[in-house]
């Protein structure tokens, strides 16, 4: 897998320079990073209605192989696979799953369904693209999500050592623009005793990686309280479509013990790269490492809310057209 995944990123950064683009690039121009490896050994599903009784069906080592088209509607999986046989989900960049109305519902949904792959495929409309709820070990990787109300994959209750990785997003948050998210990982704690139980959503140690994301009207990434010891590492970020009144940088952590380093973004309506704290004992012991950081903005390259809660910056990070500076405090030598 690891060598898969360097040579998406190798492809990514060569043929996927779409950062810049204001709007969603329709589904035949974003070729998928990886090219389609499914393969042709599985349960083949070419419509909707297929579709939702293989993913009722599921089972452990099973491989579901969409086939060109579009599939309206929303849909949600509930069973998991196993470490030494996760269930597969994968389709060519032309297989679009369409959540239609952006006010409501999932266009895909992973709920209390670990050890899955969902490789390959589209994913547009819905409030939400790709949501997992407590679902944990689960791999998403280059899809082309974009289209929706609000976040494009969000990672919630209790999901952990989970993967987002190599997928192109766009065009995020037409319903609500404050939810506009590209990448979203836990809960806001106004929300803890929705999802879970009134405590912090613990979605922990999952992995961002590889991403291309632009045209969200908030933050690229936005991590929130509760969660920790995840990692961001190697994406594209593009500040084109955000509001400033939704959001203030590429990527906002709130979590503790977040490592963000290798990253590439452009063009913030304030700061390029933030850490806040907005929940007691949250937003603490993050490392900012080796990001590239051309913010064209009135912002910072790195902004801490409270440099006192021991996240660090490293000088390692590069910082251009930044008008208020590369940080709000001094930069730590060298690397973790």
């Amino acid at each position: 897998m690891a060598s898969a995944l360097a040579l998406a990123l190798a492809l990514a950064l060569a043929g996927l320079a779409l950062a810049a683009c204001s709007s969603a690039p329709a589904t035949s121009q974003i070729p998928s990073v990886a090219g389609f490896t499914c393969g042709q050994s599985g349960i083949k599903v070419a419509t909707a209605s297929q579709l939702r009784t293989a993913l009722l069906k599921a089972r452990s080592g099973q491989t579901l192989l969409l086939a060109p088209g579009t599939y309206d509607g929303n849909f949600s999986a509930a069973t998991s696979g196993t470490s030494s046989a996760p269930i597969t989900l994968c389709g060519p960049r032309n297989a679009v799953l369409d959540g239609g109305d952006i006010k409501s519902g999932y266009a895909f949904h992973l709920d209390h369904a670990s050890w899955w792959r969902v490789e390959g495929f589209s994913v547009q409309g819905g409030q939400k693209g790709v949501v997992t709820d407590t679902s944990d070990h689960d791999l998403i990787f280059d899809l082309y999500v974009h289209g929706t109300g609000d976040e494009a994959i969000h990672l919630r209750a209790f999901s952990s050592y989970d993967t987002v990785s190599h997928n192109v997003i766009r065009d995020t948050g037409l319903y609500t623009g404050f939810f506009g998210e590209g990448i979203y990982v836990g809960s806001a704690n106004a929300n803890w005793c929705r999802y879970t139980a009134c405590k912090p959503d613990e979605s922990n140690f999952d992995d961002i990686v590889g991403n291309n994301i632009a045209d969200t009207t908030a933050e690229n990434i936005d991590i929130k309280e509760g969660t920790s010891y995840g990692k961001i590492n190697g994406n594209q970020f593009d500040g084109v479509g955000m509001n400033l009144a939704d959001a203030t940088s590429w990527v906002n952590v709130k979590g503790n013990f977040w490592t963000i380093s290798d990253n590439t973004g452009i063009d913030s309506d304030k700061d390029g790269f933030s850490d806040h704290e907005v929940y007691p004992g949250w937003g603490m012991d993050n490392a900012f490492e080796s990001n590239s950081a051309a913010v064209n903005g009135p912002g910072y390259g790195f902004y801490v809310q409270h440099p006192q809660l021991l996240d660090v910056v490293f000088c390692s990070n590069k910082v251009t057209g930044a008008r208020s500076g590369f940080a709000n405090l001094a930069c730590t030598p060298g690397g973790p």
